[in-house]
Formats: structure tokens, C-alpha cells, sequence
């Protein structure tokens, strides 16, 4: 079982003032902030990462700022946005020359020196070329036939958000969730980390897939095809660039040939990241918002909360993974019971959290600003701006037999992700 709490009293080292904490988490002082981030990050010491946090920052406090004040923010398709996809038809633009002028080399010939220059152009195009992400296989993925019931909530949410619903389900062990697309005609994926989806109540799971489906809605380009695919060849030939590890003599001359491309394609990939920060930033807090209308603001900001809690939630999971492992080879039946006993620890765990804890990771967020992730909004801000939004009804509301029939459709999904955490594979 999960650590029971106790309470702890002791005088702040810092100003004197009593602290009441709980021993299974951090204690600290709320009247100074004493310890309160006692893992705090290394500050960023490269010119590039500091300068792509301070551009976080500043696009987030800027649209924070903007939709506090009751303005909508930018249009999705803004002057950055615009760019950044004439730079990533660009990088396309560059595949496909290649894969002309192997065409062409091989076509011509040139007595099998073409042959060979031709082949090797094709090689790096095939290598460079976009391609559709493919369903996971190693997961369990569910399809409408599967489980009818989510699939009717989640389109719902789709039309309150005012998008198309998806096609496929993958279930995970993130304490995640996240949408993308597959195959060549771009069909619709939610992926769902189970993990997350327990500790939620039913409000807070609807505004959790409003917020992914309004990624599709607002037209989050980040991870889309056209520019999530040129992010993808860049590194690609920035990794194929790389400086050859001890060279020898004609390979110096190979490494000093490679940095001129080499910084001009860092160059191009920074330029795009920085291109789409605006928009990602936007595009959180706009999912936000519609997570709200969809499923309620206190069922939106309750999400937030759940997610301040996520190490937590995993310093839990790798807690019962090694107990398991600990415990030795069991029967199919009682890995079983113990793979469904997992989620019921857990759900107990998250209920458990104090709300001191919660606070001081409020105050942990605001400290760190956007240290940690440059993409995302910290979730203090993102908490922030909810509460400031005007409530509004649910435009779904959870139904109690369609809630106990979606726990059954998951059933067998729950059980093998549980399974799967409990051999230590908390990334799914």
C-alpha cells in the first residue's frame, strides 16, 4: 500500500513560523517559501537555450496577458505561422531536388559515375522524405467496434469543439495524453495514458479530451505534416552532419567540410522552433479555453491540478514496480489482481495529496517560469488564466451509466498497461 500520511510540525528554519506538512512529500514553509523547490533545475548555460526560454516566456506572458484582458489571441495562422510553413516547404523543396537529380544522374549515366551519384542522391531523399506516422504496436489500440461508449463521448466533445473525432484510441502508461495522426491519409489518433485518466473524475476526463481535440480545432501545426516533418529532416541532417569521433587525416577534411552545413541546417531547425513557440504557447492556452466550455471551468482547472501532481504519480508507480519486481515470478492470475490493484493505490494516493502540495507546486511553477518546458505554458499560468475566464455551462456532461460502461470497454487495456508498469516500462 501507498505511504500513509503523517502529519509533521516544525519551526521554518529561515523566519520561526510553525510548518504542518505531510511526511510523504516536501516540507516547506508557505510563509517564506523556504524549501520550497528543493530540486530546482541548473539554469540553462548555453546562448541557445537561455534565449529559446526567455522567447517562451515572453510569447506566455504576452498571450497570458491578452486573454486575461478579454482578447482573443492572434489568428492561428499569423505571420510566424506562415513563415515557418514557407520555411518547412523549403526543407520538402530541398527532398524532392534531391530525389530529381538522382533520377536524373542515374537516367544519365555518365559512364557508372552517375549510377552512383544517382543512387546515393535517391538513398538521402528515401531517408529525408516525410512519411506518416504508423499505429502503435506496442500498445494497446482500440477502434469504435472496441469501445462504443468512448467513442460517443469523445465525439461529442469533438462537436463541442467543433472538430472532427478521431479514428483510433491508444492507451498508454504516460501520465499523458496527446493527439496525432496516421497513415497517408491522415486519420486521427488519441493517445491516452491511463495513469492520468484514472485519477480524473468524470468532469475532469471530458475537459481532458476537450483540450486535445481542440488541438485539432485550432490547427496546432507544431507536430503537423508539413512542418513536424521538415523538423524531422533538419535533425535528420544535422545528425548525418555530426563531426566524425577521432579522425584520421582524410577525415578532418571531411569534418571541417561538414561545419559550414552543418551550422547553417542547426540554424534553419532553431529558426523554425522559434517560428512555432508563438503558436504553441497559443495554442495550450486556446485549448484551454475550449476544455472549459466543454466541460466546465472548475473541471478544466481541477485537470491542471491533477497534472501539478504528476511526479508524484510516477514516484508511486516506480514505487509498486519495484515491490513487484521484488516479489518475485507470480501466476497469471494473481499478476492479474495485482495489475488492478495498481489503479485503485493510485486513484487512493492522488485523493491523499494535501493541498499544500499542491500549492507549493504553484509556487514551484511560478518560480521556474519555463525551465522545464519551452513549448507548454507553465500550468500555474495556464490555472491562472482559466480562473480568470467567465464560467459557462458544461457543454458535456458525464452520464453515470456511460462512465461504468467505458470502464468496462477499457477493462482489458487497463489490466495490460498496468501490467506493463508494474515491470518498470512507465513510458509505455
Amino acid at each position: 500500500m501507498p505511504a500513509i500520511a503523517q502529519e509533521t510540525t516544525q519551526p521554518c528554519p529561515e523566519c520561526g513560523t510553525e510548518i504542518r506538512g505531510d511526511s510523504r512529500f516536501t516540507v516547506w514553509c508557505p510563509a517564506c517559501d523556504w524549501n520550497v523547490d528543493p530540486g530546482e533545475p541548473q539554469p540553462d548555460t548555453g546562448r541557445l537555450e537561455r534565449a529559446e526560454r526567455a522567447l517562451a516566456r515572453r510569447h506566455g506572458e504576452q498571450l497570458l496577458a491578452e486573454m486575461l484582458n478579454g482578447q482573443e489571441p492572434l489568428p492561428r495562422r499569423d505571420v510566424s505561422a506562415v513563415t515557418a510553413t514557407a520555411l518547412a516547404l523549403t526543407v520538402h523543396g530541398v527532398t524532392v531536388a534531391l530525389a530529381v537529380g538522382g533520377v536524373w544522374s542515374v537516367a544519365a549515366g555518365w559512364g557508372g559515375v552517375g549510377m552512383v551519384a544517382g543512387l546515393v542522391l535517391l538513398a538521402l531523399a528515401w531517408a529525408l522524405a516525410p512519411r506518416p506516422r504508423r499505429l502503435p504496436d506496442d500498445r494497446p489500440v482500440l477502434f469504435r467496434a472496441d469501445a462504443p461508449e468512448l467513442f460517443a463521448l469523445v465525439d461529442e466533445v469533438a462537436r463541442a469543439v467543433d472538430t472532427r473525432s478521431v479514428h483510433a484510441i491508444a492507451v498508454d502508461g504516460s501520465i499523458n495524453a496527446a493527439v496525432t495522426t496516421y497513415g497517408v491519409r491522415g486519420r486521427r489518433l488519441l493517445v491516452l495514458g491511463m495513469p492520468l485518466w484514472e485519477v480524473l473524475t468524470p468532469e475532469e476526463r471530458i475537459a481532458l479530451l476537450g483540450h486535445e481535440l481542440a488541438h485539432y480545432a485550432n490547427g496546432d501545426t507544431r507536430n503537423g505534416l508539413v512542418v513536424g516533418t521538415a523538423v524531422r529532416s533538419l535533425s535528420l541532417w544535422h545528425h548525418i552532419l555530426q563531426p566524425l569521433p577521432h579522425p584520421s587525416g582524410l577525415e578532418v577534411i571531411v569534418n571541417a567540410l561538414y561545419v559550414l552545413p552543418r551550422l547553417l541546417i542547426g540554424g534553419l531547425l532553431v529558426l523554425l522552433v522559434r517560428l512555432t513557440s508563438r503558436a504553441g504557447v497559443r495554442a495550450e492556452y486556446l485549448a484551454d479555453r475550449l476544455a472549459a466550455r466543454t466541460a466546465s471551468k472548475d473541471a478544466a482547472v481541477g485537470l491542471m491540478d491533477r497534472l501539478l501532481i504528476a511526479d508524484s504519480l510516477s514516484g508511486l508507480l516506480r514505487t509498486e514496480a519495484n515491490r513487484a519486481a521484488l516479489g518475485g515470478p507470480r501466476s497469471t492470475r494473481e499478476a492479474a489482481a495485482r495489475a488492478d490493484e495498481l489503479w485503485g493505490r493510485l486513484t487512493a494516493f492522488a485523493a491523499s495529496v494535501p493541498e499544500h502540495e499542491y500549492e507549493r507546486q504553484r509556487r514551484v511553477g511560478a518560480r521556474r517560469g519555463h525551465q522545464v518546458d519551452a513549448t507548454h505554458p507553465p500550468t500555474h499560468l495556464r490555472r491562472a488564466c482559466l480562473l480568470a475566464d467567465r464560467s459557462e455551462a458544461a457543454a458535456v456532461v458525464p452520464q453515470a451509466r456511460r462512465t461504468e460502461l467505458i470502464g468496462t470497454e477499457l477493462a482489458a487495456a487497463r489490466t495490460e498497461v498496468a501490467r506493463r508498469l508494474l515491470r518498470g516500462s512507465l513510458g509505455d
